[in-house]
């Protein structure tokens, strides 16, 4: 007797369903850090924009090392030019964690953002280069059609 839930009949399309998945997750995770990046600019107490900037480094962070495997030679051993992206995400992905903090604290007698705001937008950090580095863990490989870019 079959199965009445036979789903390769009904989905045929199940083997891009892992990938699939993970650029969802990635995108759900994604959504979640730009919330804390917003909640940090946006709510009552804190109204002020500057934490805002983040996205700057959000969108800096994956060039390097995107930049360094189209140029690289495919071998996946070190060479310079990965060396040197990888030092220049990492320093772009440190700025990033310290500038909210240096916001915080200068200047001494009126700081340009409040800690509260700061620890929202190091949250972001930390949610939204977690899953830059969840996108290419996971779509590292060139069976998957997102590696193409």
């Amino acid at each position: 007797m079959e199965s009445l839930c036979n789903l390769e009949s009904v989905f045929p399309l199940c083997d891009i369903l892992p990938p699939c998945s993970a650029l969802i997750g990635l995108a759900f995770s994604g959504s979640i850090g730009m919330t804390f990046l917003v909640l940090a600019c946006a709510l009552p107490q804190y109204s002020n924009w500057w934490p805002f900037f983040m996205v700057a480094f959000y969108l800096l962070a994956p060039f390097p090392v995107v930049i360094s495997r189209r140029y690289g030679d495919g071998t996946g051993n070190t060479n310079p030019c990965r060396e040197i992206a990888m030092f220049i995400t990492a320093v772009i992905v440190v700025s990033a964690f310290g500038l909210p903090i240096i916001l915080a604290r200068a200047p001494e007698l009126t700081p340009v953002i409040m800690w509260g705001s700061a620890g929202l937008v190091i949250t972001a950090n930390i949610i939204v280069f977690l899953t830059i580095l969840g996108f290419f863990i996971a779509f590292d490989n060139d069976d998957v059609d997102y590696s193409m870019w």
